[in-house]
């Protein structure tokens, strides 16, 4: 009952116990060795396992006919039936403590845990967040949080780790509670009576009658809850899970099987879905008459669209047009914004949100082993010997993937070394944190390489046989010292020499990176620099190596893969590839257009120059997550149409002359990309709220009404079309994606993928990989006499972006209300400012109002503000400037300065006590079961013969060869 297939052995239940050679023991927990006999079904075995059920349930109340857990995959309950026991012998008796409904998302209940510890395991060594324990030596031990704390003032994050894998309803989700079953929303004192009811039957009649009954409550069930597989609509790990549903209530997710998570999931992935039915949901489309919106039927909006998008069109030339399509929608939508641009209207201005994030890590890609993807999938990541983490808050940003990291690092000996600015968990975790000043990543990256070639430490076979242009990338970084790399990012010589051995040394490196590296004037050459380092090192094309920039959306990847960008169509094809071409003739019957078009950032200065008439605008609320907001809403007033598709009336929306009500992830099928480059499908869990629709309904809508009927009724056509398009997705198909499968692109005709990229060769013409002499690009908005602090800025756990999605759900709302600025206790002691305290934050483009969190995470003169803000006046990029990537265009909003005012207003923490940023974690093993067998009440089950031959057993395993 203990045994979880992802957690392994933990040996809690004794439920499991068979025959070894004569001796009960525990099956879980014994090695197999050559010529030993077990024996499942004998006296002793079965006595013994009927035993230590007897025992488990005497920590259980058995209630399962009125319990919302009744629902076939209780394990407490359906081992009951396994072993065909008819009476409780040992009476259920309670632990005498309260429930603990401290937490927003579930409750746990002592008196119906069964101590079986597979919620410590999955906490101290899944997550690896370390929250809880189990008191062992108390005389009623229980579960713990920090050692005792409510667990909504612990250090919890609420990742739901221990509800999935809590075999019985000790730990529920409050939104089953009263919802899942057929008799648990009767009133309490009913509710009550009915227990004692049924525990007074059971002593005449045995449990198996009532288990029958049990059993027919929970398949009456299967009528009304629906359970959808999705995936997950946040961050770019691509967790997938079912999730159920009753009509529109979201009972609870439920993860087990997803190739990129398995049990794992974050706060946002288990419970941040109530944003799917939130009040301020858009239910019919809007047009603009002068400074207010109506009502208006969708065939009159889309009338309306068309008939601008013609006028527009015939006027200025179809240049004039632009399109953006957005990272949370599908694969197959993001498809359908590019086909619309170029063959229904015939322009490449069209693009998506990698421009503001990862287009440079692409950028770098390209340039030196010629795919724009991670370089191999997470098991790399938690296989590799060395993981060096750049410029990426991994635990907050992409949480999963971090716990795989923190696993691996805690349990399997792997090294972490992480280079930030910023002392966010990871950095607190690593063997080496190192803290470079801002901007200057590119300099210690070059100067390692260099040392590494200078010593002759280089992967020399490797460079001889994979790599071109050796020589040329010398003489490229021969400036790249390292006593130039101590001067300039004030990181000390001797610790990145330590950092060049400890990347040779390692059996295999894989180097994470995010926004830290990405959003900086030189984000294109610093990604670029760390391709480089793992060329010179060997570390491509092997388990456990590689080159992962970290996706920030659920399908941000797959927005750039479908060809929503200004030069490339799907499979990242170049729109002046002559068989490109040609294909999309043939499929389209349209030439493309070989002239680069616009992107993000070039679309707000065009339409401010006035060359820009027309923008259609899909999910994205560009107005707070673009640089300069000053600048972007100038750009907004000055377009002659602009479209917004979204689920609320957004920030951005204010500014459209038409919004559009789009349908969530959860009310259609598609695709999404995760960072692996892993393709997989998501269905329909509920009917699109009335009056919304599906993103790839809109445009094929629109589309047919300027003359280009598609005729698409699903998805998965369109998904044969872009197969048809692009090689590295041509063996891709909704069939193959059924249910939980995916595929990781390039993916054969045959359907077979590429997890792990560059086995063979690299994505060049020859088949080498190129060191790529790329350039040093100071920041330059350092910190000056006028404007003397750094502003950092980035994600945080229990948010997404700027929030749209995660501030309507409460108990998100409730664990972080707003946004902050946090300074370092050296700062806030200088300029006298106390945690609460407001402040005004004031850079070149604009100034925004925040109170303070002072806390050791930043140092010096860094401040920090996270991107998420519930108050648009207040978010961050009213502060950052136009200064970008000169590759990509990239905004660098990592460069910015700006001044501090010190206002008199105060108020409480911005982060209240019950956030997890409090707590005080209690790491240890796992769940310590010794502790258990340890204890004077403990006897083995079966009696004191077998509990000898057991210890017996115990001993021996610890014996060596020679004893």
């Amino acid at each position: 009952m203990c045994y979880h297939p992802q957690l392994g052995p933990i040996q809690t239940c004794d439920t499991c116990a068979v025959e070894i050679d004569g001796t009960v023991g525990r099956a879980c927990g014994t090695r197999v060795t050559p010529g030993m006999t077990v024996r499942t079904q004998t006296l002793a075995a079965r006595s013994a396992q009927r035993d230590a059920y007897d025992r488990i349930v005497g920590n259980h109340d058995l209630y399962c006919t009125v319990c919302d857990n009744n629902n076939g995959n209780c394990t407490v309950h359906n081992t009951l039936g396994l072993l065909g026991i008819d009476h409780q012998t040992r009476p259920y008796q309670p632990k005498g403590y309260e429930k603990d409904e401290s937490n927003p998302f579930y409750r746990y209940d002592p008196d119906q845990c069964i101590l079986c510890g597979r919620c410590v395991e999955a906490c101290q060594n899944v997550q690896v967040n370390e929250t809880l324990s189990i008191n062992w030596e108390s005389e009623q031990p229980r579960v713990l949080w920090d050692g005792g704390a409510p667990i909504g003032e612990s250090s919890c994050v609420s990742c739901g780790h221990c509800v999935t894998v809590c075999p019985c309803n000790a730990l529920m989700e409050k939104s089953m509670i009263t919802e899942a079953g057929m008799f648990t929303g009767i009133p309490l004192p009913v509710w009550n009576a009915s227990i004692d009811l049924v525990k007074g039957v059971e002593g005449a009649a045995g449990l198996k009658p009532i288990m029958n009954v049990s059993e027919i409550e929970s398949a009456g069930r299967e009528g009304y809850i629906e359970k959808t597989k999705t995936v997950c609509t946040y961050c770019g790990v691509g967790c997938s899970f079912e999730i159920w549903t009753k009509d529109r209530h979201i009972l609870k997710v439920e993860p087990g099987q997803g190739p990129a998570n398995g049990i794992s999931t974050c706060v946002k992935g288990k419970f941040g879905w109530d944003y799917v039915n939130s009040e301020e949901r858009l239910t019919s489309p809007l047009i603009r008459e002068g400074d207010r919106f109506r009502e208006a039927s969708w065939e009159e909006a889309l009338d309306l669209i068309a008939r601008k998008f013609t006028e527009i069109r015939g006027q200025h030339g179809p240049d004039a047009l632009a399109f953006i399509a957005s990272s949370k929608a599908t694969n197959e939508e993001a498809f359908l914004v590019q086909k619309f641009a170029r063959q229904v209207i015939g322009t490449n201005n069209v693009d998506n949100c990698s421009r503001y994030c990862q287009s440079p890590a692409t950028q770098g890609l390209w340039r030196t082993v010629g795919y724009g993807g991670d370089s191999g999938t997470i098991y790399d990541i938690e296989n590799a010997g060395l993981v060096l983490a750049v410029g990426t808050n991994t635990a907050e940003s992409h949480p999963v993937l971090a716990t795989r990291v923190k696993r691996a690092h805690k349990l399997a000996g792997q090294k972490l070394v992480v280079v930030d600015i910023r002392e966010h968990e990871m950095a607190r975790r690593a063997d080496v944190f190192l803290r470079p000043r801002p901007g200057t990543d590119f300099v210690w990256l070059s100067a390692i390489s260099k040392y590494i070639l200078d010593n002759g430490l280089e992967a020399k076979a490797f460079l001889a046989e994979r790599v071109n242009d050796l020589e040329e990338f010398r003489r490229s970084i021969e400036g790249y010292t390292m006593e130039y790399a101590a001067e300039e990012t004030g990181i000390a010589r001797e610790e990145l020499e330590k950092l060049a051995h400890m990347i040779v040394e390692s059996s295999g490196t894989c180097v994470l990176w995010a926004m830290g590296v990405t959003q900086q004037c030189g984000g294109s050459d610093t990604s670029t620099a760390i391709s480089n380092l793992l060329l010179v090192t060997g570390n491509y094309g092997r388990t456990g190596t590689g080159a992962y920039p970290l996706r920030g959306h659920n399908n941000v990847q797959g927005a750039s893969d479908m060809g929503a960008m200004p030069d490339r169509t799907s499979g990242y094809l170049k729109t002046t590839d002559p068989l490109n071409i040609q294909t999309h003739e043939r499929e389209w019957g349209v030439t493309l257009r070989p002239e680069r078009g616009l992107d993000n950032t070039q679309m707000i200065d065009a339409a401010i120059e006035g060359k820009l008439k027309s923008l259609w605008l899909t999910g994205e609320e560009m107005g707070l997550t673009d640089a300069d907001s000053n600048h972007l809403i100038k750009g907004y007033e000055s377009l002659d149409f602009f479209v917004v598709q979204d689920l609320y009336f957004t920030y951005t929306a204010q500014f459209a002359d038409v919004v559009l009500p789009a349908s969530p992830s959860l009310e259609k099928d598609g695709t999404f990309t995760n960072t692996e480059r892993r393709i997989q499908r998501l269905y329909q869990a509920m009917e699109p709220l009335r009056g919304t629709r599906p993103d790839w309904r809109i445009y094929t809508a629109v589309a047919k009404r300027l003359g280009h009927d598609w005729g698409y009724t699903h998805p998965s056509q369109i998904m044969d079309e872009v197969a048809r398009l692009s090689p590295i997705f041509s063996g891709v198909s909704y069939e193959r994606l059924e249910g939980f499968g995916s595929q990781v692109w390039p993916v054969n005709a045959d359907g077979t993928g590429t997890p792990l990229l560059y086995t063979e060769r690299f994505n060049f013409p020859d088949g080498k990989a190129k060191l790529y002499p790329a350039e040093y690009q100071p920041r330059q908005h350092a910190p000056n006499a006028e404007f003397d602090l750094h502003l950092n800025s980035g994600r945080m756990l229990e948010h997404f972006h700027e929030g749209n999605m995660t501030f309507k759900v409460e108990g998100i709302a409730e664990k972080a209300p707003d946004s902050f600025v946090e300074l370092s206790p050296e700062l806030a002691a200088e300029r006298r400012v106390t945690t609460g305290q407001y402040v005004r934050l004031i850079s070149e483009s604009g100034a925004i109002r925040l109170r303070a969190l002072v806390t050791g995470r930043v140092s010096g003169n860094e401040v920090y503000v996270p991107m998420n803000s519930a108050k648009s006046e207040n978010a961050v990029n009213h502060l950052t400037g136009q200064n970008r990537d000169p590759v990509t265009h990239t905004p660098a909003y990592k460069d910015t300065r700006v001044r501090m005012e010190v206002l008199t207003e105060t108020g409480p923490s911005p982060l209240p006590k019950t956030n997890p940023r409090y707590g005080h974690p209690t790491p240890q093993t796992g769940v310590e079961v010794e502790r258990k067998w340890q204890r004077p009440d403990y006897i083995f089950p079966g009696g004191e013969l077998a509990m000898l031959g057991d210890s017996l057993n115990r001993r021996v395993d610890g014996l060596g060869t020679d004893d």
